[in-house]
């Protein structure tokens, strides 16, 4: 577990973003529970891909007019438990930390990986985030 000291200002990265925290596993069963529209998934966590482009390409995403209705985080290595729930919705995809999922009426359609995210900058990733949005989410949310 790491001290709340070092994760506070990574998590406040995302909520000052409005993305809801989820962090039991009940948490994020009442999340996905609502299975209309979009929500995504972000799976957070303290490397440096997540500090370097996972946060900040998320941000520019985020400045996009098509979003997702609803987008929450997990945090991987402190929320284990809430974690291990995220990753049961993600349709046997391998664990993935930092990762995004998108879902789409309760289903995962669009999956970013670590692998697509490390040795990239920001605005690759934003691009690749919105151009998920623009094919999955019809409706121009506000986070």
């Amino acid at each position: 577990m790491y001290d709340p000291s070092i994760t506070q200002p990574m998590r406040d990265e995302l909520t000052t973003l409005g993305v809801q925290e989820l962090r039991t596993p009940e948490q994020v069963d009442a999340f996905l529970s609502d299975k209309t529209g979009t929500s995504l998934i972000v799976v957070n966590s303290v490397c440096g891909c997540a500090a370097g482009m996972a946060r900040p390409g998320l941000r520019q995403a985020l400045q996009n007019d098509v979003r997702p209705d609803r987008v929450a985080s997990v945090f991987a290595g402190v929320d284990k438990e809430a974690t291990a729930r995220a990753r049961s919705y993600f349709d046997q995809l391998s664990p993935s930390s930092p990762s995004f999922a998108l879902f789409k009426d309760g289903a995962c359609v669009h999956f970013i990986p670590r692998y697509r995210i490390e040795g990239r900058d920001a605005n690759a990733l934003a691009s690749d985030l919105r151009s998920a949005f623009e094919s999955f989410c019809s409706v121009v949310a506000r986070v």
